[in-house]
């Protein structure tokens, strides 16, 4: 029986959460997207705590009407660098949870190059 697109992005979220882990010099930069809104947050698996996030809820994106899911996920990740670097967080590892690097994931990791961060 085939997999369902959930069961085959658990196993792929999985697998690549076996090998990457966040510290507090270089947590893990976790993405999460629903149909609507994207969501990342960086985190420090040592502890367990997460140090900063930002979503497409928060206001400097959400004013902005009439922009595609695509242009929405490039200002959070020019949000969560912005608030990273306040931080003094320059070097993230990147987890796309099982999400294909392509479309929102993609732009969102670019965005966050693009505005100060190393992934």
């Amino acid at each position: 029986m085939a997999l369902t697109k959930q069961d085959r992005r658990k196993r792929i979220r999985n697998r690549i959460r076996k090998k990457i882990s966040g510290t507090a010099e270089r947590p893990r930069m976790c993405v999460f997207r629903s149909n609507k809104q994207i969501y990342t947050q960086l985190i420090d698996d040592l502890e367990g705590k997460t140090l900063v996030s930002a979503s497409s809820l928060e206001k400097e994106v959400a004013d902005k009407k009439g922009i595609t899911k695509v242009e929405q996920a490039k200002l959070v990740g020019k949000l969560i660098a912005q608030k990273s670097v306040k931080a003094g967080i320059s070097s993230v590892v990147f987890d796309r949870s099982g999400y294909l690097y392509h479309g929102r994931v993609k732009s969102l990791a670019e965005a966050a190059r693009e505005n100060g961060l190393k992934l």
